[in-house]
């Protein structure tokens, strides 16, 4: 058990490493100059005098290779993401902590109900394959899989927000509030976009799992021993059926810290997400770095998990 830990633990630092070297050649490949991006919008007209002195302050003039490699990696180890480009003065790590909290209660929220919701009626329909449950359940599904969240997120504004007026569709609160009450009531369209999607992929998801799963010998076997569908459902189905489900759900939380980067965008939510699309359109590439390194460490730690949820699953992969 040790050594197969130790070769996870292995993989993931070879993995994030790869991805922060990755990270890094990423974003010097996009095209367009920050400096002449961001000075591009000062009310004087700027020299390009000014716009030089600005590259050689960001260390933008050195050589990529190796000068603003090394600094890079040397610097992520010590945990200095370094300072915003757009965000003048502002410290990397501080920008994303600010914005971590929105996006954590959106995609978090949403995947705890997508989580309950998608996955115990996927594995009924798996189980009572051929019913009404799993018809409805597989098409809604299905439907809700292949339509992209953005596209939802429109639908639910213009439905309960423009329409209706039930709920806002705007911002984190009302102008002037300040309260729970509020904060939840702007909150309930965004995770309702999100958690639809991931209800779809998780009810795909586990159907088929536990309809591999319901059609296994030792399901036969079990029946004809006598066990009762209650018994040969949680002695043998679900634990089985779970081994592809917990990979989908230790993965779909890695994007937790990442956010639903297009609905923050339709609801203007100020969480990570809206945070990408700002530094992205000002070539801001030390918050760039850190939200995409953000990630990819996510990813890693949920891909972690999952290979040791395996193993306590499944004692065949130790």
């Amino acid at each position: 058990m040790s050594q197969h830990i130790g070769r996870i633990l292995f993989r993931a630092f070879v993995t994030l490493l790869m991805v922060t070297t990755l990270n890094f050649i990423l974003f010097r490949v996009i095209p367009g100059d920050p400096s002449a991006l961001l000075l591009s919008g000062a009310r004087i007209s700027v020299t390009p005098e000014q716009i030089e002195a600005q590259r050689q302050s960001w260390g933008l003039d050195r050589p990529l290779f190796p000068d603003q490699v090394v600094d890079y990696l040397s610097a992520t180890l010590r945990g200095d993401f370094g300072y915003s480009f757009k965000f003048r003065g502002r410290h990397v790590v501080d920008l994303i902590l600010e914005r971590l909290p929105a996006t954590i209660a959106l995609v978090g929220l949403a995947q705890l109900i997508a989580i309950v919701c998608g996955v115990m009626l996927g594995l009924y329909a798996g189980w009572r394959r051929g019913g009404a449950v799993d018809h409805v359940a597989t098409g809604a599904s299905l439907a809700l899989y292949s339509t992209p969240s953005f596209w939802v997120a429109m639908i639910l504004v213009v439905i309960f927000s423009t329409a209706l007026g039930w709920l806002p569709g705007y911002g984190a609160y009302s102008p002037g509030a300040n309260s729970l009450l509020d904060y939840l009531r702007h909150l309930a369209l965004p995770v309702t976009a999100v958690a639809l999607g991931l209800i779809g992929q998780y009810v795909v998801v586990a159907r088929a799992a536990m309809s591999d799963v319901v059609s296994e010998d030792y399901m036969v076997t079990a029946r004809a021993k006598g066990l009762t569908n209650g018994q040969m459902l949680m002695r043998h189905a679900f634990r089985n059926a779970m081994l592809p489900v917990v990979t989908l759900i230790t993965l779909n939380l890695g994007y937790v810290v990442a956010g639903a980067i297009t609905v923050e965008a339709v609801f203007a939510w100020p969480g990570v997400g809206g945070l990408t699309v700002e530094a992205l359109n000002a070539r801001d590439y030390p918050v760039l770095q850190g939200i995409f390194l953000l990630l990819g460490a996510s990813i890693v730690v949920a891909n972690l998990m999952a290979d040791l949820a395996y193993g306590l699953l499944d004692p065949r992969v130790r």
